[in-house]
């Protein structure tokens, strides 16, 4: 019987995946391996009739660009009790399994560990390598390395942001566009800034102080003030979707929207609209202040995950499936494949990674301090500071309360 590998993709979809399954599969076709997809993430292999395919290099070839994943994926992570008595040993007898190739964030990287420890256990000895992506950019790659989806993402999602500031010239509006990101704000950073947004809200700029929704509610109306000042009737404001997971209960009710809450007592924000969230408030805000200005809500997320992957990704896709071959050849097991910024495929190992309390990877976050974040915040945005007060009364009778640096208790900085 033929040795083979198996690949499956775990959490949510990132531009590029099926580069990654298609030269994968190209490679080790090449070698002489059979290459087994497995569908439905990790839940095919808790099941008696695994869904899976045979891939050959026809479908390999016409997949390896395309957005989305061939490989239907699903969030599903074995508990102890389904290891125990659901877990499908026979799917890697009958099919001479030499590898498991998992392409997912950390969770699917830490179920490939204990699976084939699982396995080992057994006296079936399987290696496992592992394809790290995220279109949020947080995992924590050395060099500063991004995950791979993410340059798709922010090109997509520029387009989208860049169509939608041309319409606020246009028609003189205030678009609140809200961005993906649950933990880091590198993809609502990087659209923001690409697109030259006057306010851009991240949750890194909370780090000398509380996220309230009061304070997000002031950072836009304070880019809204400085543009009239400057004459100017338009603009955008792009704020991380991962602010909401910064904000208290108590703020999140305070929005008037009634949530639905998930098994632990956690709103499931998922499910809802974060710009027609903040654009309900900004303009209860703006009604109140007896400021006219129009404002839209744009939500970009779901349509940025399975877009065509950019040149970037196809290749650094490509690369990392060559890599995984190479550390395959070299016996490397329980690592993900990190290409290092001179295009050298090297292991990455788990335990580098995790907090050695939690077990858990701590995520990625967008250094403010960095020059490259410090000089769209100073030369890039909008916004009220001390040289704007007496202007900015014609507007509001409080203007230091709308000082940008002010509101996020940061030092000024000096020029």
């Amino acid at each position: 019987m033929k040795q083979s590998i198996v690949i499956l993709a775990g959490g949510g979809p990132a531009p590029g995946i099926n580069t990654v399954i298609g030269t994968i599969a190209k490679t080790f076709l090449a070698k002489g391996y059979r290459v087994i997809g497995l569908h439905e993430g990790y839940k095919g292999l808790f099941s008696e009739d695994p869904n899976y395919i045979n891939i050959d290099f026809f479908l390999a070839d016409d997949i390896y660009n395309r957005g989305g994943s061939h490989l239907m994926m699903s969030r599903f992570k074995p508990s102890d009790e389904d290891l125990e008595k659901r877990f499908n040993l026979k799917f890697f007898t009958e099919n001479n399994i030499k590898l498991l190739v998992t392409v997912g964030g950390d969770d699917t990287a830490s179920t490939a560990n204990r699976l084939t420890k699982y396995l080992l256990s057994h006296n079936i000895h399987i290696q496992n390598i592992h394809v790290p992506k995220t279109i949020d950019n947080d995992l924590p790659l050395p060099n500063n390395q991004p995950t791979f989806g993410y340059e798709s993402a922010k090109s997509e999602g520029t387009r989208v942001a860049t169509i939608v500031y041309e319409d606020a010239r246009t028609s003189g509006t205030w678009f609140l566009v809200s961005a993906m990101g649950r933990t880091a704000g590198h993809l609502t950073l990087g659209i923001g800034s690409s697109c030259h947004y006057p306010m851009i809200v991240i949750p890194e700029m909370f780090n000398k102080t509380n996220a309230t929704i009061d304070k997000i509610v002031r950072l836009a109306v304070s880019s809204i003030i400085k543009r009239k000042i400057m004459g100017i009737s338009y603009g955008g404001i792009i704020v991380s979707e991962g602010i909401f997971y910064e904000l208290s209960d108590e703020d999140l009710k305070s929005t008037g929207v009634t949530f639905s809450y998930d098994e632990h007592g956690h709103p499931e924000l998922g499910k809802v609209s974060k710009a027609q969230i903040f654009c309900t408030v900004l303009e209860a805000k703006l009604s109140q202040l007896g400021l006219k200005a129009k404002i839209r809500p744009i939500e970009i997320g779901y349509d940025v995950r399975c877009h065509t992957p950019v040149s970037f990704d196809i290749t650094y896709c490509s690369q990392m499936a060559y890599g995984v071959w190479k550390l395959f050849k070299a016996g490397e097991t329980g690592c993900m494949v990190y290409i290092n910024p001179v295009g050298i495929a090297t292991p990455l190992y788990l335990k580098d990674l995790q907090d050695p309390a939690t077990g858990k990877i701590p995520p990625r976050r967008v250094d403010i301090s960095r020059e490259q974040v410090q000089n769209i915040i100073k030369y890039m945005l909008h916004y009220v500071g001390p040289e704007d007060y007496e202007a900015a009364k014609k507007y509001v009778a409080n203007p230091e309360e709308y000082d940008f640096y002010r509101i996020l208790n940061w030092e000024r900085p000096e020029e």
